[in-house]
């Protein structure tokens, strides 16, 4: 069994056996091809297993987080049908293993985007519905103390998301000085907005739509983009109520309980 393969086990044991420590003894840290090679094997062993492909997360959107990481990009994660919660649904704290929840602006294609390089504009045209949402990230990496190979075979740090139900086209929304509220039970722990992810979350999804195209993954009709944190994250507890809103495109919440 090569390296990559026995990370992506030890990865895949931690969802049901707790957390394990960095993957240092197996990839450097900054080993971004390595990492995602990782992340691709434990991809094609969860298809294997029934799970559909919906979409991909882009992570790593704050420049604060990347200099913390010290990467110059953003990366990403899979999407599986499996990971949506119903907004306004239950979340069972016993799923997961040192969550935390943020805000983000959820994009869906309308139509297949081509496989190769493209511009924000085209991306926009592709975009069919923007929404609120809210990723639940978690890590398999004790105590959150991830380089970036960390992070990226890890599935981007991803563990679960919400989508709001209004859903309104791209046009006409300002999703760069839009503002953020996160509030958790009834308190406000988290406040963002549109430019802190990289600069502009349109700026995100075509990150994204390039990274794929160039590995002959392009970005499809139906699929969702979740682009990145529009302020700090906030450590889930069991027992919380989260809830998001997001200017212009109205909130999306869910609660972390029995």
């Amino acid at each position: 069994m090569s390296s990559h393969e026995i990370a992506a086990e030890r990865l895949r044991n931690a969802y049901k056996d707790g957390v394990i420590a960095p993957l240092r003894d197996l990839i450097a840290p900054d080993d971004g091809e390595g990492a995602y090679a990782i992340q691709a094997i434990n991809t094609r062993y969860w298809q294997g297993q029934g799970r559909r492909i919906v979409g991909r997360k882009v992570g790593l959107t704050a420049r604060a987080v990347q200099a913390q990481l010290g990467v110059s990009q953003p990366d990403f994660g899979v999407l599986f049908d499996d990971m949506q919660v119903p907004d306004g649904g239950v979340l069972k704290p016993g799923a997961l293993l040192q969550p935390k929840a943020e805000a983000e602006v959820a994009m869906i294609l309308g139509v297949d985007l081509p496989a190769r390089a493209v511009t924000e504009d085209e991306v926009a045209a592709a975009v069919a519905e923007v929404t609120a949402a809210i990723e639940i990230v978690d890590s398999r990496i004790a105590d959150w103390k991830i380089s970036f190979a960390d992070t990226v075979a890890d599935n981007g740090s991803s563990s679960m998301f919400v989508l709001g139900k209004t859903r309104k086209p791209l046009a006409g929304l300002d999703l760069w000085t839009c503002g953020m509220v996160l509030e958790q039970n009834g308190e406000i722990t988290s406040l963002g907005t549109g430019a802190a992810c990289l600069g502009h979350p349109l700026r995100a999804a075509t990150w994204l739509a390039n990274t794929l195209a160039a590995q002959g993954e392009p970005l499809g009709k139906g699929d969702i983009i979740l682009t990145g944190a529009l302020g700090p994250m906030v450590p889930l507890r069991p027992g919380d109520d989260i809830k998001v809103s997001i200017a212009g495109l109205d909130s999306v919440s869910f609660s972390y309980k029995d």
